[in-house]
Formats: structure tokens, C-alpha cells, sequence
């Protein structure tokens, strides 16, 4: 469906495509989730392991060391924290940091033209204010840049693996659905019905910030 998706925005009948879509009731599917699951317990088998990829990737390139720490510690897609990291730089430079940085608080859902799409979303993300300010001193970076860094050093790309890495750990300090949340497998309106709510914000908050040390000091641990 995905491929069929593409095709058809190349040969531009997208439209048509989704009218069939519509009247035949084909569904989306990322496949059997007994497979899925099979395949990531194999994976994690045969692949090295996360944490020594992270390692290798901020010994070898030092450049992409806070940007990989950013990603470790907020579960982002890597879109999501790229776009969020140059905006926090882009943002200090013109002292309007607050806008978007707010008691170790990335308020994402501000820019939502940037972070809000139509199935892929990010609503906020908690941060601790060191690494901030480790970022507001860096340059920024582009997909492109971030991945002929690796290629050069024949470094595997493996950022969707941080984010279950991310997941993983963080089961140990939230919830199915806060990590959902965290992670924008969410829609707006579960977000404003059940999660946009003060004091449940700062219990998460708290509770995500201490899971982001132990996922911190596991990578440099390990």
C-alpha cells in the first residue's frame, strides 16, 4: 500500500489511487505483528547492540555526539529531533529560546505547522536543561551532512533503532500510552482530552526525566 501510495504520487493519480482505496476498503497494514515481533527479536540477536552503535558513532564522529544524546533522550523520530534540535539553536540565536524551551519542556505542539502532520506527530518532549544549553553552543546539522558523516566512516544508520531503544528503556518509568504519547502515536484530540492537563504533565515530566538519565547513563555505562 505504501509502494502503490508513492507510485501513484509520481504518476500523478494520487487522487484516483484514493478513490480506490475508498471503494474497494483496502486497509494499511504493517503486517502480522507475530512477524513483527519475530523479526526485532532477531534483529536485536544478529545486530550489534544499540548501545555500542551510539558509542561508536560519538567516538568516531564527535560532531554528531549532542545530537545523538538529543535522540537518546527524547525517543524522537529522527526528522522530529533534527527539526527540534536547529530550531532550539535557531531559536537562542535570536533570544526567543522560551518560546519553545519552558521548564525542561520542548513545547513542540507551538510549532505544529513544523511537528504536527497528519500521522506523525509530536506534542512535547522533556529535556533536561544541560543538555540545552550542549546544544545551543553546537551548529546545526542536516539529514544530509548527518548521514554522509556516517557513510564516510562506513557507519551503519540506525536512528529508528534509538527510538526503540527509547521505548524499551523507558517501560521501566511509564506507560503504554505515555510512551505513545511521548512518542506521537497519538491524535490531537487524545492529547487534549487526556494528556493536556497540568498536574498530570508534571508527574510524566518527572518520571520521563529520571528514565532519561538511566537511558543516558546506560549508553556512557556501557
Amino acid at each position: 500500500m505504501k509502494a502503490l501510495s508513492c507510485f501513484s504520487k509520481y504518476l500523478g493519480i494520487y487522487s484516483f489511487f484514493k478513490d480506490l482505496v475508498k471503494s474497494y476498503d483496502l486497509k494499511w497494514s504493517s503486517g502480522n505483528s507475530d512477524l513483527v515481533i519475530i523479526r526485532r527479536l532477531l534483529r536485536s540477536r544478529n545486530d550489534d547492540d544499540i548501545r555500542d552503535w551510539i558509542s561508536t558513532v560519538k567516538r568516531k564522529v564527535p560532531r554528531l555526539s549532542t545530537f545523538i544524546d538529543f535522540m537518546v533522550a527524547t525517543g524522537l523520530r529522527k526528522n522530529e529531533s533534527l527539526n527540534s534540535y536547529n530550531l532550539i539553536i535557531d531559536l537562542s540565536r535570536r533570544n526567543r529560546l522560551e518560546e519553545y524551551y519552558l521548564d525542561q519542556t520542548l513545547e513542540h505542539f507551538k510549532f505544529h505547522q513544523i511537528f504536527l502532520r497528519p500521522t506523525k506527530k509530536a506534542f512535547i518532549s522533556f529535556v533536561h536543561e544541560e543538555m540545552i544549553d550542549n546544544i545551543v553552543d553546537s551548529e546545526k546539522l542536516t539529514d544530509s551532512i548527518i548521514n554522509k558523516l556516517l557513510q564516510r566512516r562506513r557507519i551503519k544508520l540506525r536512528f529508528a533503532d534509538i527510538r526503540e531503544y527509547w521505548a524499551s528503556v523507558m517501560t521501566k518509568h511509564l506507560s503504554v500510552a505515555e510512551i505513545d504519547f511521548l512518542q506521537g502515536r497519538v491524535s490531537s484530540n487524545v492529547f487534549m482530552t487526556n494528556y493536556f492537563n497540568p498536574l498530570l504533565i508534571k508527574d510524566l515530566k518527572t518520571r520521563t526525566l529520571k528514565g532519561i538519565r538511566d537511558l543516558l547513563n546506560l549508553e556512557v555505562s556501557n
